[in-house]
């Protein structure tokens, strides 16, 4: 298996490599032409503006320089911009100002409206950008000239140059032509990459310039077999930028239409497959899980469900439901797969459980991009849902194995292992639907403890009853979450609940009861949604949970899992 995982890994950096390398090729194919002198007054090229890129800040707004990014306050920036300006000390609302895609409205107002006032103002706001930002010029603002800044800000300026034919425009637009050809810039197989294309497609097509062209697309297809595994599950490990990715993949496919050129199969290919790994991410009430870098509040629209119900990614993620369509149905996930990169967390092992319209088990979130200790915090494993081994110190980037799954259409079970704390660590994960149960067994080898964490949803409190027995309540709604150390399979006490925090949305955070059990070789937790007190007995690891909606039985087996 490990072998195996080394192969696929090291196929990836030989794909990188060559996707760089045919890069580098053609900007020094580019180069070797020397300087080219373009023109939009004669250009013959064809302007493909998608124009739904640009619903960030209303045109009456952009008119009077009034800007609001990121859902921080609106800012006053005045006619004359301060390019500088970093009201918030916000990394993506400096990166939102110098996209220009508030610009962008006034043109797409303009050709709504017809009114000359939007239009002479967009132009203005992008000469004065480009007289204020010459790159290289000491002082500017980083954000200026930084890659993704350029690939966002681009088709602004591809959509205005359909009515401003001016030189410096031309220029303008050659110059981010340039940067985005530039191998050393370009971030293939991430959704940076993907945003470059777009920019290179539209300007070339500007222009007529098929070398642009034939770029982007070149590279826009080895990246998307980059980025986008056979299943759909994106490498950037974080749903949220599956979504962003199958909606920027539209932007390219409709761009690619509207220049002439041929569209990729392949590209249609990934696209759709993007589109079952969101759908099994999001759950029964609308809203996407919040892994890696996934806001709480995000709601997918327009993206078709399948027919399983449970689904394994091999990238690295299990989902599972009751049923599709149906705001009552359960909902777990489970992370495993490569270890933490880009926008993923380093929640292996870790669940999240919904169920009867409620988030049980919940991750920390996403809540900023800005560097500060509680944003670390989210990344970390204590952030999340997972087995924590006392006394040992967490490796980061280890990844974790799917060692065995039975998936039934009322029961499910999976079992995990990684060596992320230099041991390894097991956890197996068994749900039952229909009389809705979660089991979870964690195991670390003989002399050592482990000692797992549970956080819970944000309308529920909890309180430890005493003999292993935590019972969460939501008003007059209760659940209970019960602990048994095996393989004795009898109730621990010691669980402690404390005052945790995640992040419900952008910049936000709210607070949390969290469970903390207590340390064991072996502990099994059983999580039963609408019950306060279920009776539970275990003998030789066969487990029996009566509940007011029936019973469950399972078997906890230590070396085996739960099934």
């Amino acid at each position: 298996m490990l072998d195996k995982k080394r192969g696929i890994i090291g196929l990836g950096a030989l794909a990188l490599t060559f996707l760089t390398f045919l890069t580098f090729l053609t900007f020094l194919t580019l180069l070797a032409c020397g300087p080219v002198e373009f023109s939009l007054a004669d250009s013959r090229g064809r302007v493909t503006c998608q124009r739904g890129q640009f619903s960030t800040v209303t045109g009456t707004d952009a008119m009077r320089g009034r800007v609001a990014f990121v859902g921080l306050p609106p800012v006053e920036l005045g006619r004359d911009v301060d390019w500088r300006a970093d009201p918030y000390r916000n990394r993506s609302w400096a990166l939102n100002l110098h996209t220009l895609r508030w610009m962008g409205r006034l043109v797409v107002d303009y050709e709504a409206t017809g009114r000359r006032e939007y239009l002479d103002r967009a132009a203005e706001i992008a000469r004065d950008w480009v007289r204020d930002n010459p790159r290289g010029k000491a002082g500017i603002s980083p954000w200026a000239w930084a890659e993704h800044p350029v690939a966002l800000r681009a088709p602004a300026l591809v959509c205005l140059s359909a009515h401003v034919k001016d030189d410096w425009l031309a220029a303008s637009l050659a110059e981010h032509a340039g940067i985005l050809a530039d191998a050393a810039l370009y971030k293939g197989g991430h959704n940076h990459g993907l945003d470059q294309d777009i920019a290179l497609l539209g300007i070339g097509c500007r222009f007529g310039e098929q070398e642009w062209t034939a770029l982007a697309l070149r590279r826009m297809t080895a990246s998307a077999e980059l980025a986008i595994d056979a299943q759909g599950v994106l490498r950037e490990q974080a749903p949220r930028y599956g979504l962003y990715v199958h909606r920027r993949m539209r932007v390219a496919m409709d761009e690619i239409k509207d220049c002439g050129v041929g569209l990729p199969a392949e590209l249609t290919r990934r696209w759709r497959s993007l589109e079952d790994y969101i759908a099994h991410a999001t759950q029964p009430d609308g809203r996407l899980a919040p892994i890696g870098d996934s806001p709480a509040d995000l709601r997918p629209k327009g993206i078709s469900t399948g027919e399983d119900t449970v689904k394994v990614f091999t990238g690295g993620y299990v989902f599972g439901r009751t049923a599709w369509n149906d705001a009552d149905s359960a909902y777990y996930s489970i992370r495993f797969g490569p270890g933490r990169a880009l926008h993923g967390h380093e929640d292996h092992l870790g669940v999240t459980y919904h169920a009867r319209r409620r988030d049980i088990l919940v991750e920390a979130g996403f809540h900023s991009y800005e560097k500060t200790p509680y944003q670390r915090w989210t990344l970390s494993p204590q952030a999340h849902n997972v087995p924590v081994v006392v006394g040992a110190d967490f490796r980061e980037g280890t990844a974790a194995r799917l060692l065995g799954e039975t998936a039934g259409r009322t029961r499910q079970s999976f079992r995990l292992a990684d060596e992320a704390y230099g041991l390894t660590r097991t956890r197996s994960v068994l749900v039952e639907h229909g009389t809705d149960l979660m089991a979870v067994l964690d195991a670390v080898p003989r002399g050592r403890l482990v000692r797992p964490l549970w956080h819970l949803g944000p309308t529920l409190s909890a309180t430890a009853a005493g003999d292993g027995r935590v019972v969460l309540a939501d008003r007059g709604w209760r659940a209970s979450l019960i602990q048994l150390e095996m393989p004795a399979c009898r109730p621990i006490g010691g669980q402690s609940v404390r005052s945790g925090e995640i992040s419900p949305g952008y910049l936000k955070r709210i607070k949390v009861s969290t469970v903390v059990s207590p340390a064991a070789g072996a502990l099994l937790t059983v999580i039963v949604p609408g019950a306060a007190d279920p009776e539970i007995s275990c003998s030789g690891g066969n487990v029996r949970v009566r509940t007011p909606d029936g019973t469950v039985s399972f078997t906890a087996d230590v070396s085996t899992g739960l099934f």
